[in-house]
């Protein structure tokens, strides 16, 4: 069991699923980020979150490293030891995960239309949402796809996805010290 500054009682880890196309850009460098603020033993949330994974809706990589660009943003961002390989969405996943995020408006169709086909196989714990709903400016964002645009996108899906992790760790565990 796991328990919240004010007290509050978490009777497990809460474990989180970050979804995207092909699991190499924007699912991987949001898996990074949030492996980075909360996985460290010093962070006030290393006892409240349990599984940190993601995958992709696609299986067009499927064992691949993440994108090369990805991996050179999150080290130029200091996260050095972030090491995935590519795997596609099971149905397992909305058993298994607390809370799926979706890059964009897409992958989330994509996320609920999978999880209606899982229901009738299997008992579903998973919130489904887009990760933007995280993103503190009052409206839901959407992480774009940075992996035709080029180096100025990656830097802004880990700016998004910096800022999202943090909001969504604030707003589901208020009472825990703040991460930046």
């Amino acid at each position: 069991m796991s328990t919240t500054a004010s007290g509050t009682a978490h009777p497990q880890k809460i474990s989180v699923l970050f979804v995207c196309l092909g699991n190499i850009c924007r699912s991987t460098m949001a898996e990074g980020i949030f492996r980075s603020i909360v996985k460290d033993e010093s962070s006030p949330y290393y006892n409240l979150i349990g599984k940190v994974d993601s995958c992709g809706t696609g299986g067009y990589h499927i064992g691949a490293q993440p994108d090369s660009r990805t991996m050179s943003t999150l080290a130029d961002n200091g996260i050095t030891n972030y090491v995935h390989a590519a795997r596609k969405l099971r149905d397992s996943d909305f058993r298994d995960f607390d809370y799926i995020f979706a890059m964009d408006n897409a992958n989330l169709m994509d996320l609920e239309r999978w999880m209606d086909r899982s229901k009738r196989s299997s008992s579903s714990k998973a919130q489904v949402m887009l990760f933007g709903q995280f993103s503190g400016t009052g409206r839901k964002e959407v992480v774009q796809d940075p992996y035709y645009i080029g180096r100025d996108a990656f830097e802004k899906a880990f700016e998004q996805c910096k800022r999202f992790s943090t909001n969504f760790l604030e707003q589901t565990f208020p009472d825990v010290a703040k991460t930046t």
